[in-house]
């Protein structure tokens, strides 16, 4: 393996430790390979640290044992080099979370293979989510796309940082084919016309109306119009979808299997436990607030009637 250089990380009394962090596509590791991190940290005394972008950071490496852990790992490098594409963040998706509504894997990984460590104006960074719990992210990256069950909403422009900002909505698509060409589209010109600046720079100086014109203008098959940012999912009977009623839960009526989970914890905080029991942990999450309760039961894999049972001894006994 050609010698690749670690990355410097702190001078302390005169001694320099390095860290080196290999590229683990999607943030999925097989048995054998998480076992070189530990051989690797146990002979060169070294740390193991999780990052941000799905990885596994080797520090504390002394100069001269940074070329033997790259040798023992067996394994690409992570890109860490500023001006280019740093990372592709990908949540679990419809292959293993039972909340996602599109497959992130799958269209994360295709970004992967053509875009990281491509050079850019600036880094970028690219979030893929397969719903709108938004687990990587994705309005914070560069580039982010979020699944819904209609499609997918494709962002641009977003960043931590010091100067923390939240990508642009560019438009709402309903196929993979359609989102990957749309982020196709915003890379290519962002590379090139940007200056060396990030993507949310970038549109903040050319402005968003501008961005989106020269984005979408003449992109085949993309939308004439771009839907409006919030809410990216219909919510029955809670002004988003005029054809589907679902009455809001008030004080003191019974709750039903179609009731919104959101006003079931509202109107009746006392049946919290009965549905965390269930693993509802995720109280808090907007995909799992917005369901009808006949649909988090069916996610849960509980009888939706043995639950309701419970939720109204529950209730009555507020």
């Amino acid at each position: 393996m050609a010698q690749i250089a670690g990355n410097l990380q702190r001078i302390k009394n005169g001694q320099r430790r390095y860290a080196i962090t290999p590229r683990i596509p999607a943030g999925f590791i097989q048995p054998d390979q998480l076992q070189k991190y530990i051989d690797v940290a146990n002979k060169f005394g070294a740390v193991l640290k999780l990052t941000g972008s799905q990885r596994i950071m080797i520090t504390n490496l002394k100069a001269e044992d940074v070329d033997a852990a790259w040798e023992m790992l067996g394994m690409e490098p992570a890109y860490m080099v500023s001006n280019r594409v740093r990372s592709v963040k990908i949540c679990p998706g419809t292959t293993f979370c039972k909340r996602a509504k599109q497959d992130s894997v799958h269209l994360g990984m295709q970004l992967e293979r053509k875009y990281l460590s491509q050079e850019m104006p600036s880094k970028m960074k690219i979030g893929v989510s397969g719903c709108i719990n938004s687990c990587t992210e994705s309005r914070m990256k560069d580039v982010g796309v979020i699944g819904s069950v209609e499609g997918w909403s494709v962002y641009a422009g977003g960043s931590g940082g010091a100067h923390p900002r939240i990508g642009d909505l560019i438009a709402e698509v309903t196929t993979e084919k359609e989102a990957l060409a749309l982020v196709d589209r915003i890379i290519e010109y962002y590379k090139a016309n940007a200056q060396i600046e990030r993507m949310g720079e970038f549109i903040d100086r050319i402005g968003l109306e501008a961005f989106k014109e020269a984005v979408l203008g003449d992109l085949e098959g993309a939308p004439t119009e771009v839907k409006a940012a919030e809410p990216i999912v219909n919510l029955p009977g809670h002004g988003n979808d005029p054809e589907v009623e679902t009455p809001r839960l008030e004080p003191g009526q019974p709750i039903t299997p179609d009731t919104i989970i959101r006003d079931i914890v509202d109107i009746y905080p006392n049946t919290v436990p009965v549905l965390q029991s269930i693993g509802m942990g995720c109280l808090g999450c907007p995909s799992s607030t917005m369901e009808p309760l006949w649909q988090a039961a069916e996610i849960h894999g509980v009888n939706v009637y043995d639950l309701l049972n419970k939720l109204e001894t529950a209730r009555k006994g507020a």
